[in-house]
């Protein structure tokens, strides 16, 4: 049989060398990726991250392969000195999320700026890959969209996850594509949220302070009874399913639940947003925005007697 190549360069990584030598094991033995998932009860693509070192092996299928491939204990061996638990700092680091996320029975979210994920309409989503790239290349701006839109399919499911995603308001009052494209962004918002698995709060500007995370979060229940959390910084994802740090991360959470709005509260201040974007949507159709610019010239030197609408302010809730 033919043989793929192997990566020609070095690697630091211990979960890429046990990838290769799962691979090795795996050619040698003459199987396919996809023949070898089939005695493993796994999908191809399982194999393929596990090879890729992107997925930790359960010890269970670590003792299966090394009889099945015949390599005499030598992957139990491997798998042992590898720490799955290490940063993922590798080009592709957030497949490794993709993965947990398409298999996890709870998703529980706190997003700061934007709108996470598996919430966003296909505009909202286009409007955010598009300010964050090249604009000449609207191929790979379109597979981005594509692919972002294909993780929700589990999610709206008759039988998706569980769902429970805490927005900062910075989410729903940053401005991504202009008022429209923000409009059916809050019209998205309040049609996924009347789901049975989907819950949708906000933490108001005004909310009570609290210990909040110092970044956006997620926190991913699995099959198998782990919890992984997940966090980003710049160019960089975090994993952990150490039970301790998650803990404690839940528990931030939990905490942070009980300062923000209600569910219906939320959807209320949800639907005001979606109403204020469109205003501004009819109002630049009619080019207002020079009446606007003329508003903010005025509002530097008349302080008093205007006409003031008012808008109701909405107090935290449980």
């Amino acid at each position: 049989m033919s043989h793929r190549k192997a990566d020609a360069g070095p690697t630091a990584s211990p979960a890429k060398l046990f990838g290769e030598a799962l691979r090795f094991a795996r050619e040698r033995a003459g199987l396919t990726q996809e023949a070898l998932g089939k005695l493993l009860h796994c999908d191809r693509t399982v194999v393929t991250r596990y090879e890729g070192g992107h997925r930790p092996m359960p010890l269970d299928t670590v003792v299966a392969c090394d009889e099945i491939l015949q390599t005499g204990g030598m992957l139990h061996l491997l798998w042992k000195r590898v720490d799955w638990q290490a940063d993922v700092e590798h080009p592709d680091w957030f497949q490794k999320y993709v993965d947990l996320e398409g298999e996890a029975l709870a998703i529980r979210v706190y997003q700061y700026a934007r709108v996470n994920g598996l919430l966003q309409c296909a505009d909202y989503a286009h409007a955010l890959f598009r300010a964050g790239m090249d604009r000449g290349n609207p191929t790979l701006l379109q597979e981005r969209v594509t692919a972002r839109m294909s993780r929700q399919k589990r999610l709206l499911g008759p039988d998706g996850p569980l769902h429970i995603a805490v927005l900062d308001e910075s989410a729903i009052r940053s401005a991504f594509g202009g008022p429209d494209v923000m409009r059916r962004q809050m019209e998205h918002l309040l049609e996924v949220g009347r789901r049975p698995n989907i819950s949708i709060q906000v933490a108001p500007f005004s909310s009570v302070p609290c210990r909040r995370p110092a970044t956006s979060m997620f926190l991913m229940e699995m099959p198998d009874g782990s919890e992984w959390l997940y966090s980003e910084s710049l160019y960089r994802g975090h994993f952990s399913d150490s039970p301790s740090v998650v803990a404690e991360h839940r528990g931030d959470y939990d905490l942070l639940r009980g300062h923000v709005l209600s569910v219906s509260d939320s959807r209320a201040l949800i639907a005001d947003a979606m109403e204020e974007y469109r205003y501004e949507e009819r109002r630049s159709q009619r080019g207002g925005v020079a009446d606007e610019q003329l508003q903010r010239r005025s509002r530097g030197r008349v302080r008093r007697g205007g006409h003031r609408v008012p808008y109701p302010r909405r107090r935290s809730g449980a």
